[in-house]
């Protein structure tokens, strides 16, 4: 189930309107939110929103009350990668009493240790194997080259969605971070769409303004994301923090997803198998880059199509796995799958004009299928 609009994080539920879930829910309705991320579990042993003496669970009243008003509520895990499968173990015993949208793993600084991308593995290997349909979702720092010790890749391998904690602390710059922190996602090589989570909360002197809100929401429209979150529901509900969650609240995310942007128009026409209908996307005049040559005009163009879907990846079903877009510039991956070969690796970058494409670098191996 993809997520859509705007969205927050939730950290414990009694702390938000006295753990009430009709006045939860109706505040998060009057703000136009889509979704909300329930914490429910922390490490390998702490079930959480939970209170261990009465034995109540705070999140299923909740989880009621939102999808009754058709809001979209995933459960959202700290792990620390020490013991794995406990984790792995614990969230799906979780996710399966709570019956959840959605499932995110929140791994930070724990996992910056040396040799923790076997952990990562293991965690995933489990829980995938256990939710093979259910989405599942990373949250985790912004900039992977920054925190290169943490195992993005193993994590991201088996995920579905990235969504990265673009706070920019003690600065006021959202969509500049915002852009560096799309582009080393998408280039990594489970790269996957983004969905980023912005700040609503204050740190060490530092808050963020109403506007860095808005013009954080606004990049990630104009990059075409299709979702926001925001850190987190408990803090933007303080009065201290009133601005904040108005600057949320006011910001008319479109009801639909607009007309399909131009990569997923060149992916549906690539799984039509029909170069020529391909080539009919690009201005006269573009040009088509890859590593072994570079061709201009639509012939050649078309004539470059009719030998990668009919001679190289016959019968090929493409997907896209993720998009970032800057006003006439979008950057993309994919992946094919034929019985002559498989693509895992495809990133493209194109460049439009008066609708069309202008120029098309593409990047992508191709490995014989099994």
């Amino acid at each position: 189930m993809a997520l859509y609009g705007k969205g927050y994080f939730l950290w414990q539920i009694p702390k938000v309107e006295r753990g009430d879930p009709i006045a939860i829910t109706t505040r998060a309705v009057d703000a136009g939110i889509s979704h909300i991320l329930i914490k429910i579990a922390d490490g390998s042993n702490w079930v959480y929103n939970y209170d261990r003496d009465t034995k109540f669970d705070y999140v299923p009243p909740l989880q009621n009350a939102l999808h009754d008003a058709g809001i979209q509520v995933w459960g959202w895990h700290y792990v620390r990668g020490d013991n794995p499968i406990g984790e792995a173990r614990l969230a799906i015993h979780r996710m399966q009493g709570l019956r959840l949208d959605g499932y995110v793993v929140d791994a930070e600084k724990e996992y910056q240790k040396r040799n923790k991308d076997i952990a990562a593995r293991r965690f995933m290997q489990e829980i995938r194997a256990s939710f093979p349909d259910i989405p599942i979702a990373l949250s985790s720092y912004r900039y992977p080259r920054v925190h290169h010790q943490l195992p993005f890749e193993a994590f991201l391998e088996m995920c579905d969605f990235a969504m990265p904690q673009v706070y920019f602390e003690q600065k006021h710059n959202p969509d500049e971070q915002l852009e560096i922190c799309a582009e080393q996602y998408m280039s990594l090589n489970s790269a996957r769409p983004i969905i980023p989570t912005g700040p609503t909360y204050s740190h060490a002197g530092w808050r963020p303004y109403a506007d860095d809100i808005t013009r954080f929401m606004h990049k990630a429209q104009e990059m075409g994301l299709d979702a926001v979150n925001f850190w987190s529901y408990d803090y933007a509900t303080r009065p201290t923090m009133s601005d904040l969650w108005n600057a949320v609240s006011d910001y008319e995310w479109p009801n639909e997803k607009p007309t399909a942007d131009m990569p997923e128009r060149l992916i549906g026409r690539m799984n039509q198998s029909n170069f020529a209908h391909v080539a009919d996307l690009y201005n006269d005049n573009a040009a088509h880059v890859n590593a072994a040559r570079t061709v201009v005009g639509k012939q050649a163009i078309a004539h470059w199509y009719d030998n990668l879907l009919n001679t190289l990846l016959p019968g090929a079903q493409f997907e896209m796995t993720g998009k970032t877009s800057s006003q006439n510039t979008r950057h993309f991956t994919w992946t094919a799958s034929s019985d002559k070969g498989n693509v895992l690796d495809g990133k493209d970058t194109i460049g439009l004009r008066d609708g069309r494409i202008q120029y098309h670098y593409t990047y992508f191996t191709i490995s014989q299928s099994v």
